[in-house]
């Protein structure tokens, strides 16, 4: 009886989130969220049942790639950031998994506290966040405090001939302090948003079937990121 009221109740409050996900009223990712921190989400949700937690740490690598809200959250960018880490660079992905509602699982990236994603950032020398955004636009949305990375990551996707822009709400640039992307050894990182019609162009569609037939684009995408990041001196 626990198991069951417990699991109505995560559905009555993914219900709350989707709703209000539509409302234009709702600021931000922070008012919309369920779930404040990782202790309130793993009070109410299942490890590998609906959602599951990817930590690799690769001998010899000071570079994390971070996705807070991967699987079917923001889709796509589970799989960016594979692309973009290959066999080399250290992984940190949670992941929801739900067979739907799993928008309910997002915690903003200033309140994402997950124990072994955390751990992972702080012990890492460069930081690099993969979001998505809801928007169509064929573009990427960057931001961070890692002023050097970010110019060159800038240049080198513009050459590879993706758009890159600053989002308007600077609410969502990227700078707060206790933002994931900002909290590794060094206190700076760099945020990539990309918009959903960017995404959609990496496979042949964003659903589950979809985004295991990923495109050349997901591989120039991640070309150009690995460049970016060698150009920076990083890699």
């Amino acid at each position: 009886m626990f198991q069951r009221n417990t699991q109505w109740a995560s559905q009555a409050r993914c219900t709350r989130r989707l709703t209000a996900a539509g409302d234009p009223k709702r600021k931000n990712d922070i008012e919309m969220d369920v779930y404040r921190n990782f202790v309130e989400l793993s009070e109410a949700e299942r490890e590998d049942i609906d959602f599951c937690i990817s930590v690799v740490k690769r001998e010899g690598s000071n570079i994390v790639i971070v996705v807070p809200h991967g699987g079917a959250i923001e889709p796509g960018t589970s799989a960016v950031a594979k692309e973009v880490a290959n066999n080399d660079l250290s992984l940190a992905i949670f992941e929801g998994i739900k067979p739907k509602g799993n928008n309910c699982l997002h915690i903003t990236s200033t309140n994402f506290d997950e124990p072994r994603c955390v751990e992972l950032v702080q012990a890492s020398d460069t930081v690099v966040a993969i979001h998505g955004e809801r928007s169509d636009e064929l573009s990427v949305f960057l931001g961070g405090s890692d002023d050097e990375l970010c110019l060159q990551l800038k240049a080198v996707l513009k050459r590879y001939g993706f758009t890159v822009k600053t989002h308007g709400n600077p609410d969502l640039h990227g700078l707060a302090a206790e933002n994931i992307c900002n909290r590794g050894r060094h206190g700076v990182g760099v945020q990539l948003e990309l918009r959903s019609g960017l995404r959609q162009t990496f496979f042949q569609s964003l659903t589950d079937k979809g985004r295991k037939k990923p495109t050349d684009e997901l591989k120039k995408f991640a070309a150009a990121v690995r460049e970016g990041l060698h150009t920076a001196g990083r890699l």
